[in-house]
């Protein structure tokens, strides 16, 4: 929207019902990539490198973060003892680190959370005056947060019930409220009724809305009521949250949650994980926004106070080094190296993240589009297939209708990207062939060049104790770190 290049949209976005939303998406990051696009074109260097604006965004969520959660800590904890450990906390938990700033949209959903709860306290704490700065901008959060996830509300229910007698206590707050509430909310659906549509946003009337209107967050709850779909995405035990990722984002400080302050900070995140606990498909970053207000509730111990401090700071440093640095360490930098190739045509990744196709500088398509020739017969677009887990006997002929022979000219190069660990891929390497003899058409022999190497990768998403057994999974996954790309050819009968 923004550089207009083409871009990869997400399964979420693509639907007839789509359930994510265009508004938070523009709203937070359509401003700094516009003023990016100004400042660098500007002077007439020429358009924005893609690696340019992801590192931008970056900064933008690093800033976001250290300025306003510090800021809404500082509210939210009075007494500067209290306030003192919980931005000590806050501030050396890896998740603030890692998680909080990449443009997740667990990470906006943080920061909308912590100001409802600080214009909440502010309201609360002024009975004699409307405030109405105060009401306008908790309106405009409450619509921007249930646009962002489903899962905000879940957050500030306890605080919203406590809020209504203060509201109730002078009507025009409500008044206030509904009315930017409304507004925003209408200014949403039209905005993303007119990017799904393609009607522009002069021609929708509001007569017409209710027949085409694309109300993402009614979608994406209707999705997430239908366990048949969240089936897709992996079930998990409703135990998943309290007992296993709430310690893999807390570490030692989830031992002393029974100790600390029962405060209303911590009754709102326990209740937005028992929320979130109802549904089957339970990730980690779910909880981010529990996150912070659980470690303003943390009393450090007094006894044995430097122990349980040393198994903080290690627990973060490894979390750290392993999330921040290492855990899919290396799809941004493989695909901005692809980016600077030529005659790539086409592009598998197998076994990491589905790669950010804008890295690639707008010449990235989907599977099955077709890329504009440009000079001298040579592809101007990569053809890119996400192979996500595929098993490794069907990847063969996955890439069979896409292999090259290698006696064709150079301008014409496959690429496969995957982790060094993946050992089915020996096989097709300098010094071994397979026979293609589960294939229609036999003796397609694949072999595979290493071009490109990054070390500081490992995949997670890679580990299957279950077959291979904890010691040798281990060996595998961190002894064969890296991310790896391999230029793909075939020595025989060739598909094109």
């Amino acid at each position: 929207l923004v550089f207009g290049r083409p871009s990869h949209q997400t399964w979420e976005f693509k639907s007839s019902n789509p359930i994510r939303s265009f508004f938070p998406l523009w709203l937070i990051y359509g401003a700094p990539l516009t003023l990016l696009k100004w400042i660098w074109e500007g002077p007439g260097y020429g358009s924005v490198p893609a690696h340019v604006a992801f590192y931008t965004l970056r900064l933008v969520m690093f800033m976001l973060s250290f300025i306003l959660q510090d800021w809404a800590i500082h509210e939210l904890v009075p007494l500067q003892k209290d306030r003192r450990v919980a931005i000590t906390l806050i501030a050396s938990s890896y998740v603030t680190w890692t998680f909080q700033t990449h443009t997740f949209s667990n990470s906006i959903e943080t920061l909308v959370v912590l100001w409802v709860l600080v214009l909440i306290k502010r309201i609360r704490d002024d009975p004699a005056h409307t405030q109405n700065t105060a009401c306008i901008v908790l309106a405009f959060l409450g619509v921007l947060g249930i646009f962002n996830r489903i899962t905000f509300p879940a957050f500030i229910l306890i605080p919203a019930v406590q809020l209504v007698p203060h509201l109730l206590h002078k009507p025009l707050r409500i008044l206030v409220i509904l009315i930017t509430a409304s507004v925003m909310f209408v200014g949403a659906v039209i905005m993303d009724t007119s990017i799904f549509t393609g009607i522009p946003v002069a021609l929708i009337r509001f007569s017409d809305l209710p027949f085409y209107a694309r109300v993402t967050p009614w979608n994406n709850l209707m999705y997430n009521l239908d366990s048949s779909n969240l089936a897709k995405h992996g079930l998990h035990p409703f135990y998943q949250h309290f007992l296993v990722n709430l310690p893999q984002l807390l570490g030692p400080a989830v031992l002393l949650l029974p100790f600390g302050n029962r405060n209303m900070l911590f009754w709102t995140a326990i209740t937005g994980v028992a929320l979130l606990s109802c549904f089957q498909h339970q990730e980690a970053r779910f909880l981010q926004p529990a996150v912070p207000l659980l470690l303003t509730s943390i009393r450090l111990p007094k006894r044995l106070s430097r122990v349980w401090m040393t198994v903080w700071i290690v627990f973060n440093l490894f979390a750290g080094i392993l999330f921040g640095t290492y855990h899919q360490g290396g799809i941004v930098s493989a695909q901005t190296w692809i980016a600077a190739q030529p005659n790539v045509t086409d592009l598998y990744y197998w076994k990491t993240y589905s790669p950010p196709h804008y890295l690639l500088d707008g010449r990235a398509v989907l599977y099955g589009d077709q890329g504009d020739l440009g000079q001298n017969g040579s592809m101007s677009t990569i053809e890119v297939t996400d192979l996500m887990g595929l098993d490794g006997e069907l990847l063969v002929p996955q890439m069979a209708s896409a292999m090259y022979c290698a006696s064709i000219p150079p301008w014409s190069r496959t690429f496969l990207v995957a982790p060094a660990s993946a050992t089915f891929l020996d096989k097709f390497t300098s010094t071994g062939t397979v026979d293609w003899g589960t294939v229609e058409r036999a003796h397609y022999d694949l072999q595979l060049k290493e071009v490109w190497r990054y070390r500081a990768h490992i995949g997670l998403d890679d580990l299957d104790f279950g077959e291979d057994g904890i010691w040798p999974t281990l060996q595998r996954v961190i002894g064969r770190r890296g991310l790896v790309i391999w230029e793909a050819s075939s020595t025989h009968n060739c598909l094109r």
